[in-house]
Formats: structure tokens, sequence, C-alpha cells
């Protein structure tokens, strides 16, 4: 921390010297003297890095912050301004994951975390509209836009595209094995699989877009007319859509666990099948496709029954004990008193043969729905019982094991103390945030009249590798874990990322376009968010598992997201 702190003061103080870039250089054609033919200031390149005209003077940002007109000048303080914003998402983050610590997820994890990880980009969109009069607002939201649009496609594009590329494993049946890479950069053969709980969130992310549709409605129709009102009902949906996005993130972790004892117990019921159709010595149904009382029987007898020939739950537990069923990380009490619920139809907590056989009969029902053959040869129960129980076990681990896992996370040893580092943590990202985003929209602004670069491009490829690097380097670690669990971690903060800032950083953006009477004319932008947005969505949604050659795709998406704004808004002047 010492040598993070000498590091800040010495670029604070090397950047107060960049207030001199503000002299003006003599070239070697004066501008104050004609050679006859051309006037003075002619006598000027377009564009040096140096020059400051002495008409043009920059504005302190709080009086005391440097500045500077010359290119050179604002690229360093660009960097400085970034760096900071840097340290504001890091000490955002790391105060974060403490606070997730001592409360666990829920309210921190649904409300708390997302609306921090977006707060840097939501406090520069802030301030990009706040400062100064209407007409300079509206010059200056284009780093705003910039901003939003640049973070949701780098997240997209190429930092999901480096998360497949370090956390490939081998496929096999088109699922990837932990821990396993042992076929390179196979394009096919390689890749990374996620649960269905990532592949919802990124269904949420393409749903998240709807706002943008909405205020786009009056360009679309190529009117002038209703663009403020366009404004105010997009301004209603994306806020209702981050009240239903964080409520979803409370109570997903319930919902989740729900989902996850259903499959448990599913796959609990096909792995008896299993077992029972192995020890039978005939088939498990006869010819009319009834369960076949003779062979039921046999197996009945064959389990340890009580004298009275009832089968009761220490028989049951030893049965699913037996089992061994390691891989799902069960609780074997509960799986013991779901199993009896479904036998015991008279709730005398023992199961007769004719109870058995009524439950084996309606599980053998339950696992003909899941058969993915087109037919049944006759009363051939090998297919189905073994297709039910691949599709039962695929399903269990397509929702992820939450408590399955080799890291065991340690306990809080002094959670009085963590919470105050975590508070600390947090309040120190959030001043810096808050005090240094100002100064950095101001030097986009001064960088672009430098250079002649529009804003929206300066902001596009630049802010977003400050706000979000501490999340693109976090996600970026967790994958080279190379385990599912690991990935779809990582894909689901992504995902999370961006609909944060299609919701929270809409929200702001549009209240300030609202209450200030800005124009919404952002058509490219929206256009270049929606394609990726959609295109990134809908094909998480629909897969979980991601060879190696889809990275290569979400690549090429950032060079194609640059030339479609550059092509709509210079060549056929869309904005």
């Amino acid at each position: 921390m010492a040598n993070k702190s000498s590091f800040l003061t010495l670029i604070t103080i090397l950047s107060l010297f960049s207030v001199a870039a503000t002299g003006r250089f003599i070239t070697t054609t004066s501008p104050s003297i004609s050679d006859g033919v051309n006037d003075g200031d002619r006598g000027i390149l377009p564009f040096n890095p140096f020059y400051t005209s002495s008409l043009e003077e920059c504005e302190q940002t709080y009086g005391f912050m440097p500045c500077t007109t010359t290119a050179f000048g604002n690229v360093f303080l660009i960097i400085v301004y970034g760096y900071l914003m840097y340290l504001a998402a890091t000490y955002l983050s790391a105060g974060s994951e403490l606070l997730l610590q001592i409360l666990g997820p829920g309210l921190v994890g649904g409300l708390c975390l997302p609306a921090l990880g977006a707060l840097p980009d939501a406090m520069l969109i802030l301030v990009s509209g706040l400062s100064g009069s209407t007409a300079t607002a509206q010059d200056q939201v284009s780093v705003g836009m910039g901003l939003l649009a640049g973070s949701t496609v780098m997240l997209l594009t190429s930092i999901w595209g480096t998360c497949i590329i370090v956390g490939k494993c081998d496929l096999q049946n088109s699922v990837a094995q932990d821990n396993k890479d042992t076929k390179g950069f196979n394009l096919i053969g390689s890749g990374v699989s996620t649960d269905i709980w990532t592949s919802y969130s990124a269904m949420i992310m393409a749903i998240s877009v709807l706002p943008f549709i909405v205020v786009q409605f009056p360009q679309i129709l190529h009117s002038t007319s209703g663009r403020h009102a366009a404004v105010l009902v997009a301004l209603v949906l994306s806020v209702s859509l981050l009240i239903a996005y964080c409520l979803y993130q409370v109570y997903q972790p319930t919902l989740q666990k729900r989902h996850l004892d259903f499959a448990k117990h599913k796959h609990v019921r096909s792995r008896i099948l299993k077992f029972l159709k192995k020890r039978a010595l005939g088939r498990l149904v006869d010819s009319n496709g009834e369960p076949n009382r003779e062979v039921l029987l046999k197996l009945f007898n064959s389990i340890d029954v009580n004298q009275d020939g009832s089968l009761s739950v220490p028989e049951l537990r030893a049965l699913v004990v037996g089992m061994q069923l390691y891989e799902i990380n069960l609780n074997e009490d509960d799986a013991v008193t779901k199993v009896m619920k479904d036998f015991d139809t008279s709730e005398n907590n023992e199961v007769e043969f004719d109870e058995f056989v009524t439950g084996v009969g309606r599980w053998l029902d339950e696992a003909k729905g899941f058969k993915k053959t087109t037919s049944l040869a006759g009363p051939d129960t090998l297919k189905y019982v073994h297709d039910y129980y691949e599709e039962t076990k695929k399903e269990h681990d397509l929702l992820g094991d939450q408590t399955h896992d080799d890291e065991d996370e340690e306990g809080v040893d002094d959670p009085r103390t963590t919470t105050i580092k975590a508070v600390l943590l947090l309040v120190l990202g959030t001043v810096i945030a808050a005090v240094f985003a100002d100064p950095l929209v101001d030097v986009v602004d001064n960088f672009s009249a430098a250079t002649g670069i529009p804003s929206f491009f300066i902001s596009f490829i630049a802010l977003p590798l400050a706000t979000n690097s501490s999340e693109a380097v976090s996600a970026i670690i967790f994958a080279t874990r190379k385990k599912q669990r690991s990935a779809s971690l990582t894909f689901s903060e992504l995902y999370g990322a961006v609909t944060m800032n299609n919701v929270l950083c809409l929200s702001v953006f549009l209240a300030l376009v609202y209450v200030r009477g800005l124009t919404w004319d952002f058509s490219s932008e929206v256009l270049v968010i929606l394609i990726v947005c959609i295109v990134m969505g809908v094909f998480g949604s629909c897969r979980t598992t991601f060879p190696l050659w889809t990275s290569f795709l979400a690549f090429l998406l950032y060079p194609f997201s640059l030339a479609l704004v550059y092509v709509l808004d210079h060549v056929y002047g869309w904005s």
C-alpha cells in the first residue's frame, strides 16, 4: 500500500507539470509572420501535438486540477485520471468482496455488488451531462455514450473471448472436462462449459436492451416529435428493469437451491431405477407395459426388508448409501426422506410391496417421458432407463452445484475488522470515482478538441480500460481455474456487468437527457449496443458449451463495432 501511495503521489506531482503544456511553442514558420503569400496563421501545421492557440485556454476543474490544450498533455492526463478511476474500481471491487464474505449473497450480492460495480461508469456518465450549459452538456454527453457502448462491447467481445481461451478444457460429449486441457488450440475439441443459470443471465442481458429500442422509436419512425416523451418512457422502463433485475439477484440463490434439490431427487430416482434394472432377473415391465410383479417381488425380497415384509427408513438409507452418489454432493438423510415420501402412500414410515410396485411403476412412467429414442422395442426398459439416468445427471450438472467445489471458502476470522476495512475501501473508491470523474471527462473533451478525433471514439476505446479493468482482470483470472463452476461465475459476471450498464448506467444517462432537455441523437451507438448484446445474449442463452472457435467470433465483433459507428456517423451522417 505504501508503494502504491508513493506512486500516486509521484503521478500527481508529474501531472502538475502538464500545465506548462499550455504555453506556446515557436514553429519554424512563425504564425505571426507572413511570407507575402500565406497569412501568418496558415503557416502552422493542421495538427501539432505541442501547439496551443493563444486565444484558447483550458479551464481547470474545481479551479485547481491541472489541464492542457495540447494532445500529448491530454494523453498524459487521461492516463493519470484513468489510473485513478481504475484504483476506484479496484477499491470498490475489493470492498464488495469483503462485504460479501460478511453478509453473504442475497441483498448484498443482488443489490450492492452490481450497483457498486457499475458506479465508476455511472459517475462518468453523470458528470458528462452535468457540466456547464446545455450546449456544453450536449457536447460532452457523447463521452458518456462512448463509455457506455465501449464498456458493453469490450466486455462481450475481447474479454469474453479471452476468458474462452484461458479457461478452455477438453470437450467430451460436448461438455468441458474440469482441469483437463490436452488438445491445445483445437477449435472444436476444446472450450468451456457453463451451467444453465449462466444461460439465464445471458437471456436477461439480451432483454435489458429494451429501453434502447424504446428511446429509438422516434428516430426509427423518422419523427422529430415525441423524442422527449420517448426518453421518459425509456427511463421508466429502464428503472423498472433495474428493480426487477436486483430482485432476481436477491432471490436467485434461493431459486437455484430449489431447482438443484429437485434435480438431485430426480437423479436419485434415476439411479435407483438403474440399480434395480441391473439387479433384476428379468424385465421390470411385462408385455403390457405394466410393472412386472414377479420380478419386482424378487428385487423387493433381495433388499434387507423387515421381518413383516416391509421396507423401513434404515433399509432405504442403506440402499441409497450403497449406490455411492458422491458426484452430486448428496444429503443422504434428505434423499432418504424424499424417496420414502414417493413410496410411502400410507404414511406409516414403511414401504409395503404394493407401495413399492406402485412407486417403481410411477418412476418408470416418468423415465419414459425422458427417452431420446423415437420408439421402444416392446417392453425393453434398458434404453429409456439409461437415457433417464443420463438426462437427470446432465440436468444436475447444468444447474451447477454451489456446494460441490474442491476449494472450501474460509470463514472470516475477525468480522468487525473485515467490515471496517470493507466500508473504508467502498468509501475510498466512491470518493475517488466522484472526484476524478469530472476531470477525466474534461480531459477527454480537451483531447478531442486538440486532435479533432470525436470524443466518442476516445471514450469508447480508452475509458472502459479504466473503469472495467478490475472486472476484466478478475474474470480472466477466475477463468484460468479451468472448471465449469469457475467458468459459470466468470461469464455470469460479464453478463451481469453488461446488464447493469444497460439498466443502471442507461437510467442515469436517460435521466440526464430528460432533465436537462438534451437531444437524443445516438442512433449508430445504440445500434452497436443492440447488435453486440443481442448476438452474444442469444448465443449465450441457447447453449452452455462454447468451443474455442467462438472466441474468435467474439473478437471480430470489436473492430466491427468501431467500423460500424464510424461508417454510420461519418459516411451516412446518422449523428
